[in-house]
């Protein structure tokens, strides 16, 4: 590799797989219910506008996504709480289970990958992947809310 960022470009490439299949183990969700169950549970109820404009995606895609989501009784639709007429997306209490069990087994696989890892090797790795992700959302615009 001729430079770092080359290293990194690959090494990306290489951990979105090998996450994949380090953290599925019986999972139900699929990534982006889990990626968009996240981001409700965090910003409360949101539109397909909301969602649209948090994702970056279009209406389209979110329509199919969401669909999804209802028919698995993961969302449901509701009045909008401000009183505005775009109707929200809530996380049901079955979308919070799933949710919760999903990220229970998503960070399982982690602890197994990185069991030999020293505590502060893990920190380090975390807060290095937090900025990361907080540059891209800063580039991107699109911050993402964190707890």
């Amino acid at each position: 590799m001729e430079k770092p960022t080359h290293l990194i470009e690959f090494e990306t490439m290489l951990l979105g797989r090998h996450v994949q299949l380090s953290t599925r183990n019986g999972s139900h969700l699929d990534r982006s219910a889990y990626t968009l169950l996240s981001r409700i549970r965090m910003e409360g109820p949101m539109s397909i506008g909301q969602l649209s404009d948090a994702f970056g995606l279009d209406a389209s895609t979110l329509n199919r996504q969401t669909a999804a989501m209802l028919r698995a009784g993961l969302v449901e639709r509701i009045p909008d709480p401000t009183g505005g007429i775009a109707r929200k997306f809530r996380i049901t209490r079955e979308g919070e289970r799933s949710l919760d069990a999903e990220r229970t087994g998503n960070i399982r696989g982690l602890e197994k990958v990185m069991a030999g890892w020293d505590p502060e090797e893990v920190a380090a790795f975390a807060g290095y992947l937090k900025r990361f992700n907080t540059d891209i959302e800063n580039l991107d615009g699109r911050p993402w809310p964190r707890p």
